[in-house]
């Protein structure tokens, strides 16, 4: 029977999983490291390293190094190493490899298929991305599932208890907080919020602003021109946030990163706890409103989570842990390593897959809502955010114009009311409407997402049959200008616009 490792991509570092013998284990690799650095390294000769080896050379070739690629994925961003163009995809697979000769290593045989476990606020074209790295690396990806989802899955293995679970989760890059009811092996997903673009890597660069600061109000040197003394001071902004989960206060010495006319110059300074609390207690507290509201989502007050899981190493801070504890009055659960229990519990969603285990079952939900743009810039929201997956919805537009033979669906991905304010996964043309007054013909839209939260999109006519339908894998490699040109010339001829004449969801 074939083993489906997990893996727990992670914007600053990564992990794979393996469920045998009846227990799950993070696989380590040759250097003895369980959890390693998400970086990449492209030497002169095109000779790719990746984990540590990669960042410990990141200060000498800046320009060949790329940390942090998850924030990327999904985006037209490339990075430029030895005059080549690199897209995050393509990082992001050299590191989907090493994880994958990492399993293959330990197992003494070839590892093709992985659960890789996805941010929950991710939207449907990082989640395409994630995919298609990997598929770059030779990995199918037989599952995506959510982060807090999986160490929701790799607790419960441990202690399957009924209850709520809050699960908090704040890496590196990314924060999510999910919300789930566990009960006979079943982990249903109530609510779930969070924020792509907050994590580790922010608090790192608070840290490293006021080192900058520092250090220029000493000697007028600017370290921000100095991209090799950028790259120390982030790395020892890192040391000190880590030190600081321990100790009240850091000593920072980094010497000779800089000269003047008086000759070479050091960083020497100290930063404490409180100091270092006041620079990120934003980004906190906003984590903190964000877990108010899924706990109001699922309909729930603090008082009736049973249980608080921490996940990322960013939980490691004092004051994160004192405010959570304050919030629902019960500490963390322990007993698993916050960086590795996501990656631990896609193992055991593969072990489930591969049918090793028995007796486990997720339900997940959509981060986020999905829809149609209308007449008017407006979005029409057929399946709305934490939907129960899989989920089915229909919804019964018209034409806006006399004899319109077709319509652009323009499909779209957010919370907010206007059209242009939401994420543009995508468009296309219905042809074959049939000739009518404005108003009459019925055109049916449905959305399909699957367990992974990979969305399907069709349109028919009903009176003609005429219809068209898509995943929207097939569109990610339209760019956001292309998809406005779609748009544009469908307003001019003035054949894209719809407006709703009813609504009718259907949900499996």
């Amino acid at each position: 029977m074939e083993h489906i490792v997990g893996i727990d991509f992670g914007t600053t570092y990564s992990a794979v999983a393996l469920f045998k013998n009846g227990r799950n284990f993070t696989i380590s690799n040759q250097q003895g490291e369980r959890i390693f650095p998400s970086a990449v390294y492209i030497d002169e000769g095109r000779k790719v390293y990746t984990g540590q080896a990669a960042k410990n050379v990141s200060i000498l070739h800046v320009d060949r190094t790329v940390m942090s690629v998850k924030r990327h994925l999904g985006s037209r961003k490339h990075f430029r190493i030895n005059d080549r163009d690199f897209s995050p995809e393509e990082i992001t697979s050299y590191i989907f490899r090493a994880l994958q000769k990492t399993a293959e290593e330990y197992t003494g045989y070839p590892v093709k298929k992985a659960v890789v476990t996805v941010p929950a606020y991710y939207d449907d074209r990082k989640r395409q991305a994630t995919k298609r790295a990997a598929k770059l690396a030779g990995l199918d990806v037989v599952r995506l599932i959510n982060e807090p989802t999986a160490a929701a899955l790799s607790c419960g293995l441990k202690k399957d208890e009924p209850g709520i679970i809050l699960v908090y989760d704040l890496g590196g890059g990314t924060f999510d907080v999910s919300i789930l009811q566990a009960g006979g092996g079943v982990f249903q997903v109530l609510a779930t919020r969070g924020d792509t673009r907050l994590g580790g890597d922010d608090f790192d660069k608070k840290i490293a602003e006021v080192l900058i600061e520092r250090f220029y109000e000493e000697t007028k040197i600017d370290l921000r021109k100095d991209r090799f003394a950028l790259q120390k001071v982030y790395e020892e902004a890192e040391r000190a946030k880590i030190g600081l989960s321990e100790r009240k206060i850091v000593e920072i010495e980094v010497p000779f990163i800089a000269a003047d006319e008086k000759g070479l110059c050091h960083l020497s300074t100290r930063l404490t706890r409180m100091e270092f609390e006041e620079l990120i207690m934003g980004y906190i507290e906003k984590t903190i409103r964000l877990t108010k509201g899924a706990v109001k989502d699922a309909g729930l007050k603090p008082a009736d989570i049973d249980r608080l899981i921490f996940v990322g190493g960013s939980t490691r801070i004092p004051v994160v842990r004192t405010l959570l504890t304050q919030l629902f009055h019960r500490d963390a659960e322990g007993g698993v390593s916050p960086d590795e229990t996501v990656a631990l519990g896609a193992a055991v969603e593969g072990a489930v897959l591969a049918g090793r285990l028995r007796g486990f079952a997720l339900v997940d939900v959509t981060p986020l809502g999905l829809g149609v743009e209308s007449e008017g810039d407006m979005m029409v929201t057929m399946v709305s955010r934490n939907t129960v997956l899989p989920a089915i919805a229909r919804t019964i537009f018209t034409t806006i114009a006399d004899d319109q033979k077709s319509a652009i669906i323009h499909v779209l991905q957010g919370e907010r009311l206007t059209a242009t304010d939401n994420i543009s996964l995508g468009a296309f043309r219905l042809q074959g409407i049939r000739s009518a007054r404005r108003g009459e013909p019925r055109i049916e839209v449905s959305f399909e997402i699957d367990v992974e939260g990979i969305v399907h999109v069709s349109a028919k006519d009903l009176d003609t049959g005429s219809s068209h339908s898509i995943s929207l894998e097939k569109t990610k490699e339209l760019s956001q200008d292309e998809v406005g040109k779609i748009i544009m010339e469908a307003r001019a001829s003035e054949l894209n616009d719809l407006q709703a004449v009813g609504r009718k969801h259907v949900r499996k």
